[in-house]
């Protein structure tokens, strides 16, 4: 897979597809940290000479045409105020009138296609829709690693046009550095600490992580399939009975490579699944009927931290508790604090997952994570060892 670096962009029209899925609230962007992080590949083109295409999405349009809701205007916006300089926003991504304006754009112009999934040949990975778009420049580069987990046309299919000029932007290029060094070279001991709420949606990375790493850690809603498999009782905790059989498994693969296994000892529960219920602690092995684990106990923290420090490489996706209510959050945010101290210590963190995102920039300490990553889904298919077809494509 080719860089940015091996490349020759001066005077060429260079498709670029970036992840632009901003959260809006009125029209308004919340928060531009995936405009921000385009900012380096799109500057590096700019500065060597290219016209730059723009290709994005945002949000789920129903792919019959344009929709006011999901414009790119007030991306092509914030973009224009953080580079300085002209971003043109096209009427559509597919027609006449586009295909003039990418013609006539010149080096160091910025042209922004209108989202990309506004024509439903996208996300079902259209070639016809790949062709119309590669029409429009002469090299290729991906930058958007959180839809390379989809074959879209966009993201994988186009690459098929650009046999010789295709390229991995610099924030992508930076996703597999740091997900290769996770897999392939961590710098022992390696711990994982695996939270969310269902052992469904993370059983192939729980067994990939089990064959890598020298400590598990499971919180959040998934750790009650484990106590259950463990002969515990569970209360109403979240559970799934269905997965019982993969959490043994998951179990006697830690066992036979010698992987510590480590799951919450006590659990704050409440009687109901509300901030204001009432909340107790108990041993996660005896939750009572009628209460529910929303986080980890006192003495639950203070193991995992432990762990946590005489780490040299952890990796952090999902949360230890209802992360969304302040009293179920404190298990997440004491060990995201601990995460956040190794590191200024010299260990290598990598945090994914939305829920563990927001948890460190609660915290603070955003700055103090070696890697955090942009795309969820495509960060845990990597780490579950799945081929995507976006990289494929590259």
């Amino acid at each position: 897979m080719k860089i940015l670096t091996e490349g020759s962009f001066d005077g060429k029209k260079v498709l670029l597809r970036c992840e632009l899925n901003v959260p809006l609230k009125d029209g308004v962007i919340t928060d531009d940290t995936r405009i921000v992080e385009s900012l380096p590949t799109i500057k590096y083109l700019l500065e060597h000479n290219a016209a730059v295409i723009i290709m994005a999405h945002l949000g789920r349009p129903e792919g019959t045409g344009y929709e006011e809701a999901f414009s790119l205007a007030p991306v092509a916006e914030h973009l224009k105020s953080l580079l300085g300089r002209e971003v043109t926003l096209a009427g559509d991504c597919f027609g006449d009138k586009t295909a003039a304006q990418a013609e006539a754009l010149r080096s160091g112009e910025i042209l922004m296609l209108e989202n990309v999934r506004f024509v439903k040949g996208e996300t079902k990975g259209s070639e016809e829709f790949a062709e119309k778009l590669a029409s429009y420049g002469n090299v290729y580069v991906n930058d958007a690693f959180g839809t390379t987990h989809r074959a879209h046309s966009s993201t994988a299919i186009i690459a098929k046009f650009f046999p010789n000029d295709k390229y991995a932007g610099k924030l992508l290029e930076h996703e597999i550095v740091n997900l290769e060094k996770l897999l392939k070279t961590p710098a022992r001991p390696f711990t994982a600490i695996i939270g969310g709420s269902k052992v469904s949606s993370k059983i192939d990375v729980l067994k990939n992580m089990a064959e890598k790493v020298d400590n598990l850690i499971v919180g959040g809603g998934m750790a009650y399939t484990f106590i259950k498999a463990l002969g515990g009782t569970v209360g109403n905790s979240i559970h799934e009975d269905d997965k019982i059989d993969i959490a043994r498994e998951v179990m006697e693969v830690c066992k036979e490579k010698n992987v510590v296994f480590a799951l919450p000892e006590d659990t704050v529960v409440a009687d109901a699944f509300d901030n204001e219920a009432n909340r107790k602690t108990v041993p996660t092995m005896e939750i009572p009927d009628g209460w529910e684990g929303l986080d980890i106990g006192a003495a639950s923290i203070e193991k995992f931290k432990n762990i946590v420090r005489n780490s040299k490489t952890i990796l952090w996706n999902g949360p230890l508790g209802v992360f969304e209510m302040d009293n179920f959050a404190t298990g997440t945010l004491e060990i995201g604090k601990t995460v956040g101290e190794i590191s200024q210590q010299g260990a290598f963190s990598a945090v994914g997952g939305g829920d563990s995102i927001a948890a460190v920039k609660k915290l603070g300490i955003a700055s103090q994570i070696s890697y955090i990553s942009t795309g969820g889904g495509a960060m845990i298919e990597y780490l579950e060892g799945k081929t995507l077809p976006g990289i494929a494509a590259l």
